[in-house]
Parts: structure tokens; C-alpha cells; sequence
């Protein structure tokens, strides 16, 4: 250990220091050690359609770092398929049919693209989300911290191109190993509380001010929406001429403008938590600015379910 061999030179040298001196600064010393080691991020960087990251992981709390570096919008969602089931079957198996059913109904066979989801795989039901991020804007950096626990899972991310194409059908999934070794993290400690559900939609306690905050989501019920996902947490900064129409539209995956690129103008996604189901917690990490910002779940007509909501962050 560099820093214990660098006090023996010190001691060595400097005959005169008194053992309570060397003892306070060794203790410092280790002290200094663990804080370096201590509740390292798991680092994730986008810079095509790609998820760059290690394939193990500890198991229980890792705060996951999103990095895009990419040109579009982007999240990654934490999946748990059936055994045996991996990222080449989301490919290969998932992703075509909902590429034949959102090109349908961008046709405007909205009747005949949601029959197209009847071509499932009989195990796509089993798939569970474990949560993720929220949306990501381009050179931004979303901070999710999540408990996974030992097993395999995929990461995808399902935004579209601007064709229609899912960005899963683009090769934007990633197999990954979550180890027995478990991370020896502990949940974080938010200031502010969030809780989200099916009936009172987004509730938090919107009186914010400017500065580094730890968001704590807890999902107090999940269900399966009108797109055939669940409801998450996305954090919002809204520029003067944001228009919350735009941005409550383009959050459904099923409207033929809804999430594809390019995102609406004049909002940036700063992350959030991804699904997680019934009684889970996630926690996101954000440097706030003065303005006006809002927290949205991807899902139809938000606004009416209660999952838009905006608030004005003081200096």
C-alpha cells in the first residue's frame, strides 16, 4: 500500500514525530483510502447504438453513470427475461414485430399494427423490467442507482429512429451478468421524495431549489399501459418556448410521433428511473439550475393520468 510504505519514509526521516502524530495520520490516511474506493459508478457510454459497460456487475446497489455521447436521445431499460433467453432473442424475436406494427401504424393501419403484437412470443409476457434510466439528450449524463440481484439480464433502449425504427431493431441491446458478489452499497439518501402510481400519478414535494439533489422514486403500484409499458420517472429542464403538448405526445411510443427522433425542441432530458415493478425503489442523482423543469412518465396522455408534472427551481 503506496500510502502506508510513503508514512514509513516520513517516520524514518522525521525521528521527532510523537507517536500521536503518526497514529492521527495514519488513521487519516485510511480514512482517505476507503472514501476513494467507496460507491464507484458504473460507468455506461452511448455513443452510436451501443451500450459500453462491463459485462458482470455486482449484485445490490450500483449507481449506473449514463454518459451519451451519441447524437439522439437515448435511455437504457433494465430487462429480466425468461431463462435462457438473451439479447439475440429481443433482437430476432421482439424487435421485428414491433418494428411491423409501429410501421402500420405510421401508415395509419392503427387497427392492423396493434394485431401485429398478437405475433409475440408466448414468453415476452414473463419479461420483467427492473428499471434504468430516464430519457438521456445528447452530451448529457444521467445518475440512476438501482438494486439488481444475481442473475442475467439485457439492457435495451427503444427510442426511434427517425423511419420508425426501434433503436433495439439498431442493435441497441446489451447481454449483461449480475454476480453473487454483492456490491456492499447501501441506498442512498434522497432530499427529495417521489412516489408514483397508476391512480395519483406523481407526487413530490415541488418546492426545489438550484444545486445537486438525490430524487428517491418509489413505485407504489405498476401497470401495463395503453403502449404495453409501465410507468417511470423522467426528468425534464424546459426552455422558454418548451411546448408540454409537444412533449406529452412525443412520450408515447405508440403515436407515430411519439418518442423518435428528433426529440421536441427546447426540452432536455436529464435521466430518471426506468419501470420497476410494484413496490421497488430507484433513486436518480441531478445538478439543478434556476428554471423551469418538469417530471413526465412515458405513457398516454399523462397530463390527465397525473404523470405530468412541472415545477420552477429557485437560485
Amino acid at each position: 500500500m503506496s500510502t502506508f510504505k510513503n508514512f514509513i519514509g516520513v517516520i524514518t526521516s522525521l525521528t521527532l514525530l510523537s507517536s500521536f502524530s503518526f497514529t492521527f495520520l495514519f488513521i487519516q490516511s485510511c480514512k482517505s483510502d476507503k472514501k476513494e474506493t467507496k460507491d464507484e459508478a458504473i460507468e455506461i457510454i452511448t455513443e452510436n447504438m451501443d451500450f459500453q459497460m462491463p459485462d458482470s456487475i455486482t449484485s445490490g446497489w450500483n449507481t449506473f453513470r449514463y454518459k451519451n455521447q451519441s447524437t439522439q436521445t437515448h435511455f437504457f431499460l433494465i430487462d429480466k427475461y425468461p431463462e435462457g433467453k438473451t439479447s439475440k432473442d429481443a433482437e430476432n424475436l421482439v424487435a421485428p414485430v414491433f418494428d411491423s406494427a409501429m410501421k402500420l401504424i405510421m401508415e395509419g393501419k392503427t387497427e392492423e399494427g396493434y394485431a401485429e403484437f398478437a405475433k409475440l412470443p408466448e414468453w415476452f409476457g414473463e419479461v420483467v423490467f427492473v428499471g434504468g434510466s430516464g430519457l438521456v439528450s445528447p452530451n448529457q449524463i444521467g445518475e440512476t442507482t438501482l438494486n439488481l440481484k444475481p442473475g442475467k439480464y439485457i439492457l435495451e433502449c427503444y427510442v426511434k429512429m427517425s423511419n420508425g425504427m426501434f433503436h433495439t431493431s439498431m442493435g441497441m441491446t446489451k447481454d449483461i451478468v449480475v454476480t453473487d458478489i454483492n456490491s456492499g452499497n447501501k441506498a442512498l439518501v434522497p432530499d427529495i421524495n417521489i412516489s408514483v402510481s397508476s391512480t395519483e400519478g406523481i407526487i413530490f414535494n415541488d418546492t426545489i431549489s438550484s444545486g445537486k439533489h438525490i430524487f428517491s422514486v418509489y413505485f407504489k403500484d405498476q401497470i401495463v399501459h395503453e403502449n404495453f409499458v409501465g410507468h417511470d420517472i423522467n426528468l425534464v429542464k424546459l426552455d422558454e418556448n418548451a411546448d408540454l403538448k409537444d412533449l406529452e405526445n412525443w412520450m408515447n411510443w405508440a403515436d407515430p410521433k411519439g418518442l423518435i427522433e428528433p426529440a421536441p425542441r427546447a426540452i432536455t432530458f436529464l435521466g430518471g428511473v426506468n419501470d420497476m415493478p410494484t413496490g421497488n425503489t430507484g433513486y436518480f442523482t441531478a445538478i439543478l439550475e434556476a428554471g423551469r423543469y418538469a417530471l413526465i412518465s412515458e405513457v398516454p396522455n399523462s397530463l390527465s393520468k397525473k404523470m405530468l408534472k412541472t415545477f420552477v427551481v429557485s437560485k
